[in-house]
C-alpha cells in the first residue's frame, strides 16, 4: 500500500488530532488503525508519516511560538479550533523543517486539509495566516 504525500498528511493530521485528545495513546497502534482500519495485517508505516507526527510533537512549543505572531491581537492559540491549530502546526513544521517541500506546496496542502477537515472560514483563516508567514519569511 503506497500513499501519496497528501494522503500521508491527512493521516498525520488525524494522528495529531487523536493524540491531542489522548496524549497517552500508542503512536504505532494509532498509525496502524489509521492506515488499516480493518486491522487485518500490520502495515509498514510510511517514514514521512512518522516524520510529520513526531516532528510536530517534538517542536510543538516552537511551532506555536512561530504561529502566534500571525494571529490577530484578539486571538490566542488556545482560542483556535483544534483542527486549525493542528493544520497550522503541520504546515509550519513543513515550512521550517522539511527541506524538500516547497513553501507553496506546504501552504496549499494545509489549505486542502482545512477544506477536508474544517469549513470555509477555517480554510480562509489558515490561508491568511500562512500567507502572512510566508510573505515575512520568518519561518
Amino acid at each position: 500500500m503506497s500513499l501519496t504525500r497528501h494522503e500521508i498528511r491527512e493521516k498525520a493530521f488525524q494522528a495529531l488530532f487523536a493524540l491531542n485528545a489522548n496524549p497517552d495513546a500508542d503512536e504505532n497502534q494509532l498509525f496502524q488503525q489509521l492506515l488499516n482500519p480493518d486491522n487485518d495485517v500490520e502495515l509498514e508505516i510510511p517514514s514521512y508519516l512518522s516524520t510529520l507526527v513526531t516532528g510536530v510533537l517534538e517542536h510543538q512549543a516552537a511551532l506555536d511560538a512561530q504561529i502566534q505572531p500571525y494571529l490577530s491581537q484578539t486571538w490566542s492559540l488556545d482560542r483556535l479550533a483544534k483542527t486549525d491549530l493542528i493544520i497550522l502546526r503541520l504546515a509550519f513544521f513543513e515550512l521550517q523543517y522539511v527541506d524538500d517541500v516547497p513553501d507553496k506546496v506546504a501552504v496549499n496542502e494545509a489549505i486542502e486539509l482545512a477544506k477536508d477537515f474544517s469549513d470555509d472560514r477555517s480554510r480562509k483563516f489558515v490561508s491568511g495566516v500562512l500567507g502572512k508567514a510566508v510573505k515575512h519569511e520568518t519561518i
